[in-house]
């Protein structure tokens, strides 16, 4: 599958919705969106992953870097539809005990702080 980004608003923010491997060759298309997005101002951030087979670390570090600024921000990031082998990649780096992790968008939605 090929590489894409797309943004939407979502119900309590901004929904990054990536399909295609992240890996070294398409990481710098993710970093530069996700930073375009946080950027933007936006205090709660979704990233639907569902459409992702694939994550090598580059492609981890971009989500990383992307929490990290959220963060700085007083703002949430949260992942949605993260298939097995992807999970497996934030399970064995412990980062799915830093960035939650939701079966759906709605799910992550609803856990927002924003949404109560």
């Amino acid at each position: 599958m090929e590489f894409a980004l797309a943004t939407r608003r979502g119900r309590v923010g901004t929904v990054v919705e990536v399909a295609g491997d992240l890996d070294m060759s398409t990481t710098p298309r993710l970093r530069d969106g996700l930073l375009e997005v946080v950027e933007s101002g936006v205090r709660v951030m979704v990233i639907d992953l569902t459409d992702v087979g694939f994550m090598d670390s580059s492609g981890l570090g971009a989500l990383v870097v992307a929490y990290k600024e959220m963060r700085a921000r007083d703002g949430w990031l949260g992942l949605a539809g993260v298939r097995p082998p992807v999970r497996k990649v934030l399970s064995i780096t412990s980062v799915d005990r830093v960035i939650e992790s939701f079966d759906t968008v709605q799910d992550a939605e609803e856990a927002s702080p924003t949404a109560s």
